[in-house]
């Protein structure tokens, strides 16, 4: 399905680019490794655009641009499009799932901030949970209730990135704590920013975090046993390995400005094996209840992307594209802005 040579090319650039995920990556089943590798490669290549970037608006217009031609079956002329055109191709991945996280990408373009953490789970399911359900598709499994758990296993690991994240984001003039509590805790956001301290109540914002994510952690492993046997270790696996980031964050007094939580190599493989430990008693434990709770409201537009179109419906996803239209549409305004003001300027 994808070319040898691209293949290669895309497993060299997480091999370089993303120790964890290359690792990850080796306790999947070859059927599900080979396109994670090329869906993992071309969304780190919009990560990375984006991010480092010196025109982040420019750089998601122009992924857009180049998402558009994969589905329309001529992929720009760069191995990680190739590679992502086949697998799109190959396993009919709904286009809703590409551009949700293009839309998160966007929504850090804008360097959006969110009012509650009901907005901040509406950015989590986009950058994260999208990939989830995405590798859910490459799993061939479009269960709603299934895809419900992997959306809070996608929620879980990004929250988790938030909070042990808060003093870098923070140097870098980015915040993405909920307003309403800084609001509460009496902290206006830009002398937060001008000065990073890890004050008892930006710690306990930290700690709320976690707890949110732990919630949503326990949720998720019902639906690990619904995947196939041979995915169970490696999703088990980054599920315990983000849990473990969260508790050396904890370990640290909710300190994630002064020290970034992080688990060594002998956790890890620690964590990998009770993994496994894990996915063969999947296999004879009984289903959980909890496996049929209702998706949390702000990821349910990913699982009618992928559950209600493999039932026939035909409009699935309903409202989201009108969503990305309109962030397209600011980030383009915006840019037409800056060329306007640098033609003035000279």
């Amino acid at each position: 399905m994808i070319d040898p040579d691209d293949l290669e090319y895309c497993r060299n650039v997480i091999r370089t680019g993303s120790l964890s995920f290359h690792a990850a990556s080796k306790l999947l089943p070859t059927a599900v490794r080979d396109p994670a590798l090329a869906l993992y490669a071309f969304c780190r290549l919009a990560d990375d655009e984006v991010d480092e970037g010196e025109n982040k608006s420019r750089a998601v217009i122009r992924l857009q641009k180049r998402l558009d031609l994969a589905y329309a079956g001529r992929p720009c002329n760069a191995p990680e499009d190739r590679a992502f055109a086949a697998v799109v191709e190959g396993f009919e991945m709904p286009q809703e799932l590409p551009q949700a996280l293009l839309e998160g990408l966007a929504w850090d373009a804008m360097e959006r901030r969110y009012s509650s953490l009901a907005e901040l789970r509406s950015y989590c399911a986009r950058v994260a949970s999208a990939v989830g359900v995405m590798m859910c598709v490459l799993m061939r499994v479009r269960d709603a209730d299934a895809l419900a758990r992997a959306c809070d296993l996608g929620v879980a690991m990004q929250l988790t990135n938030i909070a042990r994240d808060v003093g870098e984001d923070a140097r870098m003039g980015r915040i993405y704590l909920p307003l309403d509590w800084l609001r509460e805790a009496g902290i206006e956001p830009e002398e937060f920013l001008a000065n990073p301290q890890a004050s008892p109540k930006i710690r306990g914002m930290v700690e709320r975090l976690l707890k949110d994510a732990r919630i949503l952690y326990l949720r998720s492993e019902a639906g690990i046993a619904a995947l196939p046997t041979g995915a169970r270790t490696g999703i088990f696996a980054a599920r315990y390995i983000y849990a473990a980031i969260g508790n050396a964050v904890r370990r640290n007094g909710y300190d994630s400005i002064n020290h970034r939580g992080h688990t060594s190599k002998a956790q890890k493989m620690g964590l990998i094996g009770k993994s496994a430990m894990r996915a063969c008693g999947s296999a004879v434990l009984p289903q959980s209840p909890i496996l049929f709770a209702p998706p949390v409201e702000e990821v349910r537009f990913l699982v009618d992307a992928v559950a209600t179109k493999a039932s026939g419906a035909e409009n699935w996803g309903q409202g989201q594209m009108g969503s990305l239209l309109s962030v397209m549409a600011e980030l383009k305004a915006r840019e037409r802005a800056n060329k306007t003001s640098g033609v003035a300027a000279e």
